[in-house]
């Protein structure tokens, strides 16, 4: 049985001013999210736009011969669907669960409405595509100029951030498709950091020990994708997390804190 989950559990629905959520909360809709949902194929329509709430979506690149690697992840912070936003009537890219959830879905023409009006949700969406953007960029860096176990430990703490748990219901196999490698390279990196006790994985499943240690373990790109969040859509973070320089926070506290959000319930429409 799934909760029914409130718009404001979407941070970058928290953050609307109350007039847009008015005119945007009555038409969202409930989605469950089960871990591999195809949410677009790349060169699809988008009839929605989806906001996780505790699902996290792969943004994933597919080459002609089938190798495919993620480019971006979203989860509560965040909206799936920006290109639309940028006048692309199709997806660019594949959209895929990483993690299964929950999320709500918007019909596209209705989100388009909004952000042609301009004012506050018009500058939000614009500063997170942005911050998505970022993310993308440095991650392509990434996967071209740092070693593997950088790459995992920049892909653990993104998909941490996302979650309300610091345990991730994963595979090498999947992480593997995910930075494009492959599996026994994943197997390989989890184990050393396993060994230096900053994570601890069994099949099917990663928990990180060590938040800390795994940020100094990790490259460059994740303090520069987290301070680019915080940077641009202050209004996403708890005061915790108000400082874009540092990049070391208490062991395993979340970037996107969903507790921090005095979530409301509103009447949702629901579908499967």
């Amino acid at each position: 049985m799934h909760t029914i989950c409130a718009p404001l559990e979407n941070h970058l629905l928290a953050a609307l001013p109350e007039q847009e959520r008015a005119r945007l909360f009555p038409h969202l809709e409930r989605v469950e999210m089960p871990a591999g949902k195809v949410l677009y194929e790349s060169g699809s329509r988008m009839s929605h736009v989806y906001f996780p709430t505790t699902a996290i979506v792969s943004m994933i690149c597919a080459m002609e011969d089938g190798a495919s690697a993620e480019i971006a992840v979203v989860g509560s912070e965040g909206i799936v669907g920006v290109a639309l936003l940028m006048g692309a009537g199709s997806a660019t890219t594949r959209a895929v669960v990483q993690s299964g959830g929950d999320g709500l879905r918007l019909k596209s023409h209705l989100m388009l409405e909004e952000f042609n009006r301009g004012g506050s949700a018009l500058r939000l969406l614009l500063r997170y595509t942005q911050a998505l953007m970022t993310q993308t960029s440095q991650t392509a860096a990434c996967n071209r100029h740092h070693t593997l176990d950088q790459q995992l430990c920049r892909w653990l703490l993104l998909s941490v951030d996302r979650l309300r748990s610091n345990e991730i219901v994963v595979t090498h196999e999947l992480i593997a498709n995910m930075l494009g490698v492959r599996r026994e390279g994943v197997t390989g990196a989890a184990g050393q950091l396993q060994a230096a006790g900053l994570i601890r994985y069994k099949r099917g499943r990663i928990l990180v020990t060590d938040r800390v240690g795994l940020e100094r373990r990790a490259c460059e790109c994740y303090g520069v994708i987290r301070r680019e969040y915080l940077r641009l859509l202050p209004q996403l973070q708890t005061p915790a997390h108000a400082n874009p320089n540092s990049v070391e926070r208490p062991r395993v506290a979340p970037l996107f804190d969903v507790g921090s959000l005095a979530a409301r319930n509103m009447p949702l429409r629901q579908t499967a």
